[in-house]
């Protein structure tokens, strides 16, 4: 995780959306913005007395260098069924990788993952489903974060689709966050 108590001064306008509300906002080229918390790929920002999310792509926005992809990612429809076995700890690691833009810890030591596993489907083709919450019912960024489920679980090789469900049966509390987790929050 990177965090900075210095000013970084954007370099174009970005595309962002502001925490907790999740309205989508433009910080404008040479707003002073400070990266509050950078994991997942994504940047979360204090700019003008409210925290933003920034994407991963916008990163050189903010003065980071964006190392390009050079293969290109197949859209869904030129994906054809993967005739491979999902490995079940490559969803648990991409997992990992989700964070809620306001809490330094990743979603599924958070405990906000009630189920994750894969379907065989008729057409011989791997669809994971992913149950999950929020930390509050309410959260404006559950959106988000469930498009970040889904774009990071797809990436799963022989992953050929995604279905993420948002509940709120069970309602989340702090008793489901790992060890870990509460160790990293100071919540021991």
């Amino acid at each position: 995780m990177t965090t900075s108590n210095k000013m970084i001064t954007t370099t174009r306008d970005i595309d962002a959306v502001l925490i907790p509300l999740g309205t989508p906002v433009i910080i404008p080229v040479g707003a002073a913005v400070m990266i509050t918390q950078q994991l997942g790929g994504s940047y979360t920002v204090s700019v003008n007395g409210n925290l933003a999310r920034i994407e991963g792509k916008d990163g050189d926005a903010l003065g980071f260098i964006q190392e390009g992809d050079a293969t290109e990612k197949p859209s869904e429809e030129e994906k054809t069924p993967s005739q491979g076995t999902v490995d079940d700890e490559a969803l648990q690691a991409a997992l990992k990788t989700c964070f809620d833009p306001e809490i330094p810890v990743n979603i599924v030591d958070l405990g906000l993952i009630y189920d994750c596993h894969v379907v065989d489907t008729d057409d011989g083709s791997n669809l994971v489903e992913v149950t999950m919450t929020l930390t509050a019912p309410g959260c404006g960024m559950g959106p988000f974060i469930v498009d970040d489920v889904r774009a990071k679980v797809l990436d799963v090789e022989h992953v050929d689709d995604v279905h993420v469900e948002l509940v709120f049966d069970p309602a989340w509390d702090r008793a489901m966050m790992s060890d870990e987790a509460r160790l990293q929050l100071g919540m021991f």
